[in-house]
């Protein structure tokens, strides 16, 4: 006997959390190992529910749809939550590039006076 709806869905919350615990402490092999189940129990989902009308249809329609919405919204927290790591990421690889590229770094001469310095050339170049 196949499992219904509404189990899948709480198994797909559960995921969701693992998912989500993976994520805040890096565990990226972690989060790729839920991905299969995540995908395999969205695909049970669709199959069991494939128009809003059959899930209206099911018994369990209104405990179905509320859980469906948190599925939703702790997809949408996991989604921001991987956005602000590459945002984070990107931000870091942006001001290694720019540190390289030339951009001017104050330092102090041989008299303390500050000094700016772009790919070698000195205050006076710039």
């Amino acid at each position: 006997m196949s499992e219904s709806p509404l189990s899948l869905a709480t198994q797909l919350s559960q995921l969701l959390l693992l998912e989500f615990e993976a994520l805040k402490v890096q565990d990226l092999d972690r989060f790729e190992a839920l991905q299969p189940g995540k995908i395999e129990l969205l695909a049970s989902l669709a199959k069991l529910c494939p128009s809003a009308e059959d899930l209206q249809n099911l018994p369990e329609h209104e405990a179905l749809r509320e859980l469906l919405v948190e599925c939703r919204d702790l997809h949408r927290r996991n989604a921001v939550l991987i956005e602000r790591k590459l945002d984070t990421i990107r931000g870091t690889l942006h001001s290694l590039h720019t540190g390289e590229s030339g951009s001017p770094v104050e330092v102090y001469d041989r008299l303390g006076q500050v000094a700016r310095f772009s790919k070698g050339r000195g205050y006076q170049d710039i």
